[in-house]
């Protein structure tokens, strides 16, 4: 009995001539052109539109243009009885024709079947299956146990399914223990080196972490394998505010203790403690994800060497002037009594009166709420109203301003108002550049010490600066007998009530405004003068700035270049940088006051030019004697600790070993590229520039890649509240719904915000998060990053790329099953003699490996990973694969050259397509690479990873047999759209 086979499946599968797939690309050409009219006149019939030009043709048949090919005289109308006459002679004509192709299609099945010998029924092959599976040992297909540095221990037989808890597992401990991730300073290689941006001690791994080592490990993979010198440097930063919360709300929970009631000495123990026994988890995790970093150089901002390293940069700068101590406005948080950098300030748009919680307070406080009142003025000239938000600040106003072209107060220019608590005189001043006469009564009060744009008035006008609160928020001495002690939100009923006892109360309006509110505590900002160290930053952000936009002398590309624009803005309006925090852990400012004897007054930092800046306190006295040469002194530290953005902002250098002149300096410094998010653009990088060039001489880096932020599916920011946080390792290792819930109650979330984190998660996650594994995730987060500045992550994506993991496992598994025991891979190989599909595969894998290479050279990832992916998955697995199958069919004679060709083409396209592949998946890249035969010619290196990354043949590229190829790929993509409009039954006689 011969079997049908229909020219589709001939196309993929079948070779009637198996020592030339040209052959059969010919032959198909010619029946396809041949089946042209039959095809015409169906898609008349089903309104389809075929292009003969997919054919390689130029010939384009409609249902139009079929029906006037029907008609040898167009011109004359037919009649009815005509027309039915002409109806069913085409109708016959069709059967006629139907049989006639059914017929064709028999006799090449038959011929087919002669050449491959006699044919095994289906339910033959099922039974030998089983008889074959019956005898299997489970144990054959798991991998043995591996001591933890060895190298895996692989099962006799592939598993039959990929697993990434099986692949992902002992390689890594095996790479560590290797020395693979090692650098060497003294290599003749030349070197390439990315500093890991410092994680904090602090934080467990959370998908930005992921994204980062993804790409970062991408680069440092590609660039270790394409023959460099390759550094990545781990770290950890010491993350200030954050460390310290951590550990003052365990000794609350643990002791119901403050770190007053500890003392600094002891809390700063208890925070080493506490580092030392949670400190680091990220890093563990990173290990997880693959992360191929050189963990022997891995340190610590606040390790020996780079604490020397800190103190050494403040010392220089400050002789230099660029450090100076000076009393100004800052972002203050009463909570944690510091002030606090930008970067930590999250800032809450309110359109209406909003009740809030804020820390510290049994009540909600208002906020939007727009408060006005009354100044008396002297000389009997009335009053003056003026509108806050802010009403209890008005107990340090110094000031009252008026635009000088008002006409309204042009009569009360020089004149004074009176305080109505406190009896101090504000004067009337004009100021044309804060008020705008239009807006509101268009009088403002003026509160120097505690607004920033006041405090500028301030200082155009030389006002009073009076601060009216207590480090922890509370109303001072200089607020007034009847509000002292009180908090300041309470302080702002009281305030509001005394205006009104006195009449001088006009009322509130609803007003839209932003509030800053602190990242670490939630408490709400408070801007406060204080005294503190800061970085004059005028002239070394001007060198920072001309190192992007300089292009007569650029020595850093940003990439998107779309982020030098920001670098301008930035750097163009900067302001300088205030290097001191009011904490206890972190480095200590390296400033000593120096109280003398007879100085009348005793408190610290009541002189500003009692300081003197050293290395250590001994340093410090001989600078104090040299000073104030002859005198009586005391010495004491400055309290205050250092910016974690100063430490970090060294830490291109400081890894390296500066200040001292080390080979790693000499050898990796500048680095290669710092890649990073663009929320951190000025707040880190920035000040990387400015102190690398200031101190390390150069640029620390020379390109920097700014990587999107994540959002969810739904493009929302991720957080805690709404239950959509994706943590990398429960995407790695799988979790339940219930799991995922579970981690919500264990956080700190109120019921109604677990109640909606819940069911967001319910929403996103209804069957949990299944196993995706690490190179799945990697891959998936690397492929997104073509979304301009956003990344909305879809963990269906990443489900998806877990299963094509399964289809390179199951390419590979085919592979082991045609290149047995006693095969010997190729030295070299050339396609010249080879079939059709050897030399195109070779063709389109060259050419896949110059659009990776080229992509990742231009940091273009998403591109990168689309190649690797595609020629995978639709020319190798769709196409090659398929296509040489039939080779490896019985054992016969004349197709020994073809099987041939095709074992070392297989080969050749596994060795190189993991290796491409590699920098992207690195665990089952590795695991596939080490089940492949190896050259006999040579040694093999131990790992992939060490390999060489594929370059560009050119004598693979072929043109015309790629052209040829899309010819055939097109014809099958157009015979199946045709093929899909028919009527199921009319479908399976035609094809």
């Amino acid at each position: 009995m011969q079997t049908r086979v229909h020219p589709l499946r001939m196309l993929r599968t079948k070779t009637p001539n198996p020592s030339s797939f040209l052959s059969l690309h010919t032959l198909h050409i010619c029946r396809v052109q041949s089946y042209f009219s039959f095809f015409c006149d169906q898609a008349k019939r089903t309104q389809i539109r075929f292009s003969s030009a997919a054919l390689g043709g130029e010939t384009t048949v409609s249902s139009t243009a079929a029906t006037s090919m029907t008609n040898t005289n167009p011109e004359v109308p037919l009649s009815e009885e005509e027309l039915e006459r002409k109806k069913k002679k085409e109708e016959k004509a069709k059967e006629k024709e139907m049989k006639r192709l059914k017929a064709a299609q028999k006799a090449e099945a038959a011929k087919l079947k002669a050449q491959q010998g006699p044919s095994i029924s289906k339910a033959s092959k099922k039974k030998t299956v089983r008889a074959d599976a019956s005898k299997e040992n489970p144990e054959d297909y798991i991998d043995p146990e591996t001591a933890s540095g060895d190298k895996k221990k692989l099962s006799q037989q592939m598993a039959k399914q990929f697993s990434p808890v099986a692949v992902e597992k002992s390689w890594y401990a095996w790479w560590e223990k290797s020395g693979f991730f090692e650098a060497n300073s003294s290599s003749s290689k030349p070197p390439f080196t990315i500093v890991l941006p410092p994680p904090n001690v602090t934080g467990a791994l959370h998908i930005g972490h992921a994204l980062t080592a993804a790409i970062q490990d991408t680069i440092i993979r590609w660039r270790r394998m394409s023959g460099y010198n390759t550094l990545w440097v781990p770290g950890m930063d010491h993350a200030g505010i954050a460390t310290q919360v951590v550990v003052e709300k365990k000794i609350m929970r643990e002791r119901k203790m403050t770190r007053h009631d500890v003392g600094r000495e002891k809390f700063v123990e208890e925070v080493w403690k506490w580092k030392e026994e949670y400190g680091g988890t990220i890093l563990k995790q990173l290990r997880r994800l693959g992360a191929s970093l050189d963990w022997s150089r891995e340190c610590f901002t606040m390790d020996e060497k780079r604490s020397n390293a800190v103190t050494e940069a403040f010392v220089r700068l400050y002789k230099e002037g660029l450090i100076y101590r000076d009393l100004r406005l800052v972002n203050w948080d009463c909570v944690l009594r510091t002030a606090i950098s930008d970067i930590e300030v999250d800032y809450v748009d309110i359109k209406e009166k909003t009740p809030l919680k804020v820390p510290g307070y049994k009540n909600m406080v208002e906020f939007g709420v727009l408060t006005s009142f009354a100044y008396p003025l002297e000389e009997n000239l009335g009053e003056i109203v003026v509108a806050t938000t802010r009403v209890e600040t008005m107990l340090g106003d110094t000031a009252i301003a008026v635009h000088p072209e008002d006409p309204r107060y042009t009569h009360l220019h020089g004149k004074f108002a009176c305080h109505p608590f406190n009896g101090r005189k504000l004067p009337i001043i004009c100021d044309s550049i804060l008020v705008d006469p239009k807006f509101g009564t268009g009088a403002v009060k003026i509160t120097p010490a505690h607004d920033p744009n006041d405090f500028e008035v301030g200082k155009r006008h030389k006002l009073e600066f009076i601060n009216i609160f207590t480090d922890d928020g509370k109303i001072n001495s200089n607020g007034g007998s009847g509000f002292v002690g009180l908090p300041r939100f309470e302080a702002r009923v009281a305030v509001t009530e005394a205006l009104k006892s006195k009449g001088l109360y006009k009322g509130e309006e609803k007003n839209e405004m932003r509030l800053g509110v602190c990242s670490r505590s939630n408490d709400v900002v408070e801007p406060m003068i204080k005294p503190q160290w800061y970085v004059n930053c005028n002239g070394i952000a001007k060198e920072a700035l001309d190192a992007v936009m300089d292009e007569n002398n650029k020595k850093i590309d940003i990439i998107p270049k779309q982020y030098a624009a920001e670098w301008k803005r930035w750097l163009e309006n900067i302001r300088d940088w205030c290097i001191s925090r009011q904490l206890w852990w972190g480095h200590r400012v390296p400033a000593w006051y120096v109280t003398l004897e007879d100085d009348k007054l005793k408190e610290l930092g009541a002189y500003k030019d009692h300081w003197v800046v050293a290395r250590d306190e001994k340093e410090a006295e001989g600078e104090a004697k040299r000073v104030f040469s002859g005198k009586k002194f005391q010495l004491t530290q400055d309290p205050d600790v250092l910016d974690t953005w100063f430490s970090s902002g060294l830490f291109p250098l400081s890894v390296l070993g500066w200040p001292d002149n080390t080979q790693d300096l000499k050898t990796f410094y500048p680095t290669a590229v710092l890649e990073t998010g663009h929320d951190i653009l000025f707040f880190w990088v920035a000040r990387m520039v400015m102190l690398g060039m200031k101190l390390g001489g150069d640029v620390p880096f020379q390109k920097v890649y700014l990587h999107p932020m994540i959002r969810d599916a739904h493009g929302r920011k991720m957080s805690k509240s709404l239950g959509n946080v994706v943590d990398p390792i429960e995407v790695i290792c799988g979790i339940t719904l219930e799991g995922l819930h579970k981690r919500l109650e264990e956080g700190n979330l109120d019921l109604t915000e677990l109640k909606v984190a819940k069911e967001g998660q319910k929403k996103d996650f209804p069957n949990g998060i299944p196993e995706c594994g690490a190179d799945a995730l990697r891959f998936a987060l690397v492929s997104y990053t073509a979304q301009s500045d956003k990344i909305n992550l879809d963990i269906q994506r990443v489900v998806g790329y877990r299963q094509w993991c399964n289809k390179l496992w199951n390419a590979v598994r085919f592979a082991m099953t045609k290149l047995n025991d006693n095969y010997t891979p190729p030295k070299t190989i050339d396609p010249k003699n080879m079939p059709f599909s050897c030399q195109w595969i070779l063709s389109v894998l060259t050419k896949a490996t110059s659009k990776t290479i080229s992509s990742l050279n231009s940091y273009e990832f998403s591109d990168a990973s689309s190649a690797v992916y595609s020629w995978w998955q639709f020319q190798l697995c769709d196409i090659f694969i398929e296509v040489i199958k039939p080779y490896f069919f019985g054992d016969d004679a004349s197709m020994a050259a073809s099987k041939a060709h095709s074992q070392d083409t297989l080969w050749v396209c596994l060795d190189t397509g993991l290796r491409l592949l590699h920098p992207f998946m690195p665990f089952v890249t590795e695991e596939l690479w080490q089940r492949l035969p190896s050259p006999k010619h040579c040694e093999r290196e131990k790992s992939i990873m060490i390999c060489e990354y594929p370059s560009v043949v050119e004598s693979w590229r072929n043109e015309k047999i790629e052209y040829e190829m899309e010819v055939v790929e097109s014809a099958v993509k157009s015979l199946r759209s045709i093929r899909a409009n028919f009527p199921a039954q009319e479908r399976n006689e035609s094809f």
